[in-house]
């Protein structure tokens, strides 16, 4: 039976978690997974993040991002740091999957606004992936338009983790990597984080090729600015389990906060209410961030089962005692 970090007594931190310790313990958040794990070769799939429940083009939420290494392929993010605006769920995939999922979303969003390309603009997607070729035949394109239709249909508050999604063919530290949530209680509200592992080796730590995709979301009322601020603390729980962000890797970082929705065609002036950059609180949300990062990366470790793929490759499920020796290690 897999266990989470904290099951096998590794603290992060003072901050509470939420009930669930996940990403979902920001209200409305929901999350999806599409698994591919068929014959000897493969190992892959698709995970969605949705910021609510409701349209998510019609009703934007405000976003950052921060790129720490930029050797990824991403969708979305060039409009998300311009307009600060999120209007899709974010989907998460392997390196050759992405432009199957932008369709995919595509589809989705078409179906529930028909005005998009029509007698409004044009949407934007946002995916961002990992390489899981080790595991997986990446060049199968096995993933496809529906499998991203039917992460989002079937989003739920659970959050599983490990091999799961778009985990199922990802490696981390040399062990088997994947999906990792984790949440704190943080200045009267409340911050979540997915990540998404593929990146170091077991002999020392960190090599390319490798990447990681954090998402990170709150119900506190931030601004894109200020969840740019928030994205780019990251780096420091990612750091903290012996990243250093190679060239090899991409390392990429979206944060939403759910506090403000922002209406397609809404009134020419709107007013929002934010906390200020200064205070006691802003720097808690950054603390929050980067110890539910190192905890969420060290879940997706913890839950991730042994998987064999494409030609043989095995990836083992790292142990909770290989685990503390390694957090050891990392903190000597």
């Amino acid at each position: 039976m897999k266990k989470r970090a904290r099951e096998y007594g590794f603290t992060f931190g003072t901050m509470e978690t939420g009930e669930r310790n996940a990403i979902t313990d920001v209200s409305g958040v929901r999350v999806g997974h599409v698994t591919l794990n068929s014959g000897d070769s493969i190992r892959t799939g698709v995970t969605a993040i949705l910021p609510h429940s409701g349209n998510l083009f019609r009703e934007k939420v405000l976003a950052g991002a921060a790129v720490i290494n930029g050797f990824g392929k991403t969708t979305g993010l060039v409009q998300l740091e311009e307009l600060g605006l999120l209007e899709s769920p974010i989907m998460l995939t392997n390196t050759f999957g992405v432009p199957a999922v932008t369709e995919g979303v595509l589809q989705h969003l078409f179906e529930q606004c028909p005005e998009i390309g029509t007698t409004t603009g044009t949407a934007n997607v946002v995916v961002g992936e990992c390489n899981d070729g080790y595991l997986n035949n990446i060049r199968g394109l096995h993933v496809r338009p529906d499998q991203a239709i039917s992460a989002i249909d079937t989003a739920s508050d659970v959050v599983l983790e490990g091999a799961v999604g778009a985990g199922t063919g990802m490696s981390c530290l040399g062990y088997k990597g994947g999906v990792g949530t984790s949440s704190r209680r943080v200045a009267g509200g409340m911050l979540g984080v997915l990540v998404l592992s593929n990146y170091g080796a077991r002999n020392d730590t960190d090599v390319p090729p490798g990447s990681i995709m954090m998402i990170v979301a709150t119900d506190l009322p931030v601004n894109e600015r200020q969840l740019q601020r928030i994205a780019k603390r990251t780096a420091f729980g990612l750091a903290r389990t012996g990243s250093t962000a190679h060239n090899g890797s991409g390392d990429v970082a979206i944060a939403f906060s759910t506090a403000h929705q922002v209406t397609h065609n809404g009134d020419q002036v709107e007013q929002f209410e934010f906390l200020r950059d200064d205070t006691s609180e802003m720097n808690d949300l950054f603390d929050a961030t980067a110890s539910a990062v190192e905890e969420a990366i060290w879940n997706s470790l913890l839950m991730a089962e042994t998987t064999t793929g494409r030609d043989g490759h095995t990836r083992r499920g790292l142990t909770g005692e290989e685990a503390k020796q390694l957090r050891a290690k990392l903190r000597s």
